[in-house]
């Protein structure tokens, strides 16, 4: 008679759960003093970077051989120029979800926050130190961003039971539903790459996180951007 092995399985999504990959866009265009980003519905819009665009064709070099259902993209440029290349790949329309859209950064939006981050102005100090996003003049509360990523995690789900989807997103997005996932302080994953690949899986009740800041796509010797947002 053998002897009954129990072996290590690999992980496997659950019935009915959405596979979510989280990318965010690539390099966007430097700030400059004087010179502010024009703005959506009052947050700044750079378009990419020549080294963002690098990344959006190494994303999509990435991701071409994936079984993806959909691709959404957030109301900012960048996250749409980042998409570009692999929905022309997949054959797939990109699909706008406003509530993934970057975090609202109130007198500090237009490239003023990229500023204040290089300089390490006290008031940066302060939100890494209080984990809050308002300390900022104006900027959003963290009740309301975790509030509206919730709801766009929820909404895309709902629609894609049994599927895998590719978000273009931001930065402090990332971090948001990383967080969110893991149960951590609400900034302990800022600083996802431009055009790195996190992912979760999501089920009726549970965040469950399979990668953060996948970068193996990207090449070392490409510019990054040094902020967490942008």
């Amino acid at each position: 008679m053998s002897e009954v092995e129990y072996r290590q399985a690999r992980f496997s999504a659950p019935a009915g759960s959405t596979d979510v990959l989280l990318i965010r866009h690539g390099e966007s265009e430097p700030a400059r003093p004087g010179r502010s980003f024009p703005l959506v519905d009052g947050q700044g819009d750079p378009e990419l970077a020549p080294a963002g665009r690098e990344h959006a064709e190494r994303v999509a070099r990435r991701l071409a051989g994936e079984d993806l259902d959909a691709i959404y993209v957030t109301t900012l440029r960048r996250t749409a120029q980042t998409a570009a290349p692999l929905a022309a790949r997949l054959g797939l329309t990109p699909r706008v979800e406003p509530g993934l859209r970057e975090v609202h950064l109130g007198d500090w939006e237009g490239g003023l926050f990229r500023q204040k981050v290089a300089q390490n102005d006290p008031v940066i100090q302060k939100m890494h130190a209080e984990q809050r996003w308002d300390v900022i003049p104006g900027a959003e509360s963290t009740e309301d961003l975790t509030t509206r990523v919730s709801e766009a995690i929820e909404r895309l789900t709902a629609a894609h039971p049994d599927q895998r989807i590719a978000v273009f997103t931001h930065g402090g997005v990332i971090g948001q539903v990383i967080a969110m996932a893991a149960g951590s302080r609400p900034m302990a994953f800022l600083g996802a790459n431009n055009g790195s690949i996190s992912q979760i899986v999501v089920t009726e009740d549970r965040w469950i996180i399979r990668r953060f800041n996948d970068s193996a796509h990207l090449d070392e010797g490409l510019t990054r951007s040094a902020s967490a947002l942008s």
